[in-house]
């Protein structure tokens, strides 16, 4: 009997050393990676757009590892679906920094969503690289805006409508969220600092998903009967912009006759519908699919073996993913670690290559350098660019044309503030401490 116990007690004490064993070796593997977490919806309504720059980061980081990963690390990544639930986007930001704790999040589409996170990551000191244009109106330490700003999507937009086309009436017509709100007030304030009248600016929003846009876009066809060149200026996000452009085709409003101009709509959204009524018909971003580089070529040749679907398009978003994410790697490399402070502080000045032919660069207020594109709908779905700036144009926080704003700015480097207001020189936001 005596000899039995001890036959256990050896064997009780070879299981503990083998699960503690394992559990080192657990612990040791993870360590032995590098966490990037992936914040994308990937159902509900923001799917359409989101789902797509889900699969360009698992590519990237798939095609950093091939390279050998980030410090002799091999990177993994963390997705979760947010699925277009505001409040979601913050918990799963939680889940990501503290139970997963990740080194830097990839992530989110609406500036609601955005704003969701931008707490949580600033109470965790996380990173959040955000890919799609924005309203500008704030500056986060611990977020790197890699979408346009309204200085590099809707001023120059509206500049080309007004100076090419000779726009005299417009529609500002948005999802009724705070990116379209914020970007509508900024550009009424500046048609109206151009001289148009305020009868001639017409503002719609409607909500998420809505797919009834039959008297809307009577009501535009009716606004744009005045015999004044009309255009619409479209913040339209998300899945409603399906049944939006196919009204337009159903009420006969062709490009000629009332142009729109999109901030929203890119290759992903035009790929699910008929382009064909569409021809003529606008946007506004930073990157186009058909823009012929070496760098852009190389892209899309790697994005169509890797989702193995020839059919499948590039967008400005995942350009934008492309630009942070190669931004992020070259600051850990420089900086060493994957710290957050550390990191933060060797991004700025960091410049890798865009897919347009050119570089851009991490500035002091968490923007980047763009330049501006304005395409045609083609029949195919692809954008014929018909106007671009002469080089880069560096991203504003703060708007030039709205009370409260245009004496602000952002500077995390030598004034460690992103509301540092420029008359009383003092900073009226939060900073980094």
């Amino acid at each position: 009997m005596k000899l039995k116990k001890l036959l256990k007690s050896i064997g009780v004490l070879g299981a503990s050393c083998t699960l503690a064993l394992s559990s080192l070796t657990t612990s040791a593997q993870e360590e032995d990676t590098i966490k990037v977490g992936v914040l994308h919806s990937l159902s509900g309504t923001m799917a359409i757009s989101e789902t797509t720059l889900k699969d360009t980061m698992l590519m990237l980081i798939e095609e950093q590892n091939k390279k050998g990963g980030l410090l002799g690390k091999q990177l993994e990544p963390v997705v979760v679906d947010p699925a277009s639930n505001w409040p979601l986007f913050a918990e799963k930001t939680r889940e990501l920094l503290a139970q997963e704790e990740v080194d830097a999040i990839f992530g989110c589409w609406t500036s609601v969503s955005r704003k969701s996170v931008l707490p949580v990551v600033e109470e965790l000191n996380g990173l959040l690289f955000y890919p799609v244009q924005y309203e500008g109106e704030e500056s986060s330490r611990n977020v790197f805006y890699t979408g346009a700003a309204p200085n590099q999507q809707a001023i120059p937009a509206v500049d080309y409508l007004m100076n090419e086309l000779e726009v005299k009436r417009w529609v500002l017509a948005g999802t009724d969220y705070v990116y379209p709100r914020t970007t509508n007030k900024i550009l009424a304030a500046y048609l109206q600092s151009k001289g148009v009248a305020e009868e001639d600016i017409m503002i719609n929003y409607t909500p998420f998903g809505h797919s009834d846009w039959q008297n809307i876009v009577s009501d535009i066809k009716r606004f744009g009967s005045s015999g004044k060149k009309t255009a619409v200026v479209s913040t339209i996000n998300g899945d409603a912009n399906v049944p939006f452009y196919r009204e337009l085709g159903n009420q006969g409003i062709s490009a000629e006759d009332i142009p729109v101009v999109a901030f929203s709509v890119g290759e992903e959204e035009l790929s699910g519908i008929d382009a064909k009524p569409l021809v003529g018909h606008m946007a506004a971003w930073n990157y186009f699919m058909s823009v012929d580089t070496d760098e852009n070529n190389a892209f899309i040749d790697q994005w169509l073996e890797y989702i193995g679907n020839e059919d499948r398009v590039t967008n400005d978003p995942m350009e934008a993913h492309y630009i942070g994410f190669n931004m992020w790697v070259k600051a850990v490399e420089k900086a060493g670690t994957t710290d957050s402070d550390a990191v933060i502080d060797a991004i700025v000045g960091v410049e890798v290559p865009n897919l347009t032919g050119g570089t851009s660069k991490m500035l002091p207020n968490h923007h980047i350098t763009k330049p501006v594109l304005l395409g045609e709908i083609q029949e195919d779905g692809q954008f014929l660019t018909v106007w671009e700036t002469d080089g880069l144009v560096a991203g504003d926080a703060w708007s030039d044309y709205l009370e409260g704003s245009k004496d602000l700015k952002s500077d995390w480097v030598e004034l460690d503030c992103g509301n540092y207001n420029t008359k009383t020189k003092k900073c009226v936001g939060a900073t980094a401490e």
